[in-house]
Order: C-alpha cells, then sequence, then structure tokens
C-alpha cells in the first residue's frame, strides 16, 4: 500500500522526527518514548523523500508509532509557542501548520491499519495473527 504524502506534510514529519531524536531523550519535550519508539522514528527519517511504500501490517505499525510521537512532540511545540507569545503570534501558526499536516499523516495512517487488519481477516478468514502481521504483504 502506498501512503501519499504531500511537501507540507514530509516537511512537518521531517521538523517532528528532527526534534523527537534530538529532544526526547532527557531533552526539553515531555515524550516518554520506548527506544524502539525513537529506532521507528529514526527509520521514518530516512524514508521521508517521497511518498511511502507500506508492504506489512507490522511496518504499517511501525510507522504509526513513529508518527505519533512526531504528532505528540509538534502539538508540545505549538502549545509551547501559543503560550509564550499568544494565538495569532507567527511562531504558534507555523508551530499550528506543522502539527495540523503531521496530525492528517497520522490519520491516514489509522485508516491504512484498519484496512490492512480488514484485508488480512478477509483473506484469512481471523483477525490479525503476529505471523499475519508480519509476514502478509499487501503489495501497490
Amino acid at each position: 500500500m502506498i501512503l501519499h504524502c504531500n511537501f507540507e506534510e514530509l516537511g512537518a514529519l521531517r521538523k517532528g522526527a528532527g526534534t523527537v531524536l534530538a529532544h526526547g531523550v532527557g531533552g526539553r519535550t515531555s515524550v516518554v518514548a520506548p527506544p524502539e519508539g525513537w529506532e521507528y522514528v529514526e527509520a521514518l527519517l530516512s524514508r521521508l523523500s517521497g511518498d511511502l511504500e507500506v508492504q506489512t501490517l507490522a511496518e504499517q505499525r511501525q510507522i504509526f508509532l513513529a508518527v505519533a510521537a512526531i504528532v505528540k512532540t509538534l502539538r508540545e511545540e505549538m502549545d509551547l509557542a501559543v503560550l509564550s507569545a499568544h494565538a495569532a503570534d507567527e511562531a504558534a501558526v507555523a508551530s499550528y501548520f506543522l502539527f495540523a499536516h503531521a496530525l492528517s499523516v497520522l490519520g491516514r495512517l489509522s485508516e491504512m491499519g484498519q484496512e490492512m487488519e480488514a484485508l488480512i481477516e478477509i483473506m484469512t478468514g481471523s483477525p490479525p495473527t503476529p505471523e499475519a502481521v508480519l509476514s502478509f504483504v499487501f503489495s501497490d
């Protein structure tokens, strides 16, 4: 399956991923992600040059966790920008758009995961097993 991302969404994800990786461990953000969460963000960052091909439900879940951590960080930055100035401040508005673009991707990823789960269930006759999550390949 292909996750289509526009230029603004890719930029927001790159910015947020950079922030998660720079400040996630003992930094200024309160993101508390397990170490593998940071690995997922790092792996995603290297893929943020265009649309993402997602081949398995396991891969979708890893990308979802990475984008969720990015969205959380961008939301915190937006809140901080609004509280430190005001809602119409240029930094607050820019932070809002970064957050909103990343949130849009997170929503599409959630839908993709639901579709993948449904397809596995239709094809196998049962809910996704741990083996199916890893081995059932969705081609584009």
